[in-house]
């Protein structure tokens, strides 16, 4: 599995976005961040609400430079379907990419062989392909939106102000923290 500030391989896949089929890669997005969303499965009941709340922070998240893209085992067919007929889904203006043989699930560590599915995950990739952030969990807990780009936006600050680093639960405009090393140990 990819680890923290391991640089992502570039791999193509198929995505549905704006009623078309295409094929995209990761480079496709060099110099802005990216925002990866395992999920299991269309046409099921977490994954449209978690969907949603990211597309309803989609132009949130691109005003910081980043785009966001879902990826499932399903094939773009599955998700241009699940587009046509939920009105939910008809919200997203975000590719959703197609990952039926899973080599995408595997390379993340998101993959179930038992069920051909994908765990939730998401994944923070910096301007530059390198991973800065990642969560996993079960299937039937539901990501919360603003908490990722809550990550993402102190990910940007770190990036932007070298020495820095965000404490627990910092948001934009709150102090930041500058590490003294000499006092490693005797905190």
């Amino acid at each position: 599995m990819i680890k923290i500030n391991q640089k992502i391989d570039d791999m193509e896949f198929e995505a549905f976005q704006n009623n078309e089929i295409k094929k995209l890669k990761f480079s496709d997005y060099n110099g802005k961040w990216l925002i990866l969303l395992f999920y299991p499965a269309d046409f099921t009941f977490i994954c449209p609400t978690e969907l949603l709340s990211m597309a309803n922070l989609h132009e949130e998240f691109k005003k910081l430079n980043a785009e966001i893209l879902s990826i499932s085992t399903d094939t773009v067919f599955a998700h241009k379907s699940w587009h046509d007929n939920s009105p939910s889904i008809k919200e997203i203006k975000y590719p959703m990419a197609a990952d039926p043989t899973g080599k995408l699930c595997k390379y993340f560590g998101t993959y179930v062989d038992e069920e051909g599915l994908s765990l939730r995950g998401t994944f923070i990739i910096d301007p530059d392909g390198n991973l800065k952030a990642y969560e996993l969990h079960d299937n039937s807990i539901g990501r919360n939106a603003e908490e990722i780009l809550r990550k993402l936006q102190a990910a940007i600050h770190v990036k932007n102000n070298k020495g820095e680093v965000c404490p627990a639960s910092w948001k934009p405009g709150k102090s930041t923290l500058k590490p003294n090393l000499d006092l490693v140990g005797k905190i």
